[in-house]
């Protein structure tokens, strides 16, 4: 599937990490790694993604998502996760075009599915590739898939 995309742009996160260690694999040079730092994200997780983006020798870029300007994030609705995901997703979209890269990927995976996930929405609106769901990858999948790649993420707890 990853090859099929051609030139991917990835934005880093926990389960996002076998996302673009399968795509250096299936690309090499044709993935973008774009880690977005915020007043919502923790310092320490920006910075495993930017060593994480180093180890797996693929190139990247940082950008700044200001949240707090966003009235609709910080009036603190049911959906605020799709107010946030959406601006990331509107920045990722350009980037990605300035780029030249065809497609975006996140590391959703089937089992996120169920949940009540409202930036999922903002995935569908700004045409987000989530290949771990279109996979069928849960996250048990990727923990061991992750594990035989060598990958130190394969047993970071959840954020959240």
């Amino acid at each position: 599937m990853l090859r099929d995309m051609g030139r991917v742009a990835f934005s880093g996160g926990v389960d996002s990490a076998f996302v673009l260690a399968r795509a250096k694999e299936e690309l090499g040079d044709n993935v973008l790694a774009v880690i977005a730092a915020s007043e919502t994200f923790p310092q320490r997780e920006f910075d495993e993604a930017v060593r994480l983006a180093m180890e797996i020798d693929v190139p990247y870029m940082t950008i700044t998502i200001k949240e707090f300007e966003n009235e609709n994030f910080v009036s603190n609705p049911v959906n605020r996760c799709y107010f946030c995901r959406v601006g990331l997703y509107e920045r990722l979209t350009k980037l990605a075009l300035e780029k030249g890269h065809s497609y975006i990927a996140d590391g959703t995976k089937a089992s996120d599915v169920g949940d009540y996930r409202p930036g999922m929405k903002a995935l569908k609106e700004k045409g987000v590739r989530s290949p771990l769901q279109e996979a069928g990858l849960t996250k048990d999948d990727i923990r061991i898939l992750s594990k035989e790649m060598n990958l130190k993420t394969w047993n970071k707890p959840s954020l959240c």
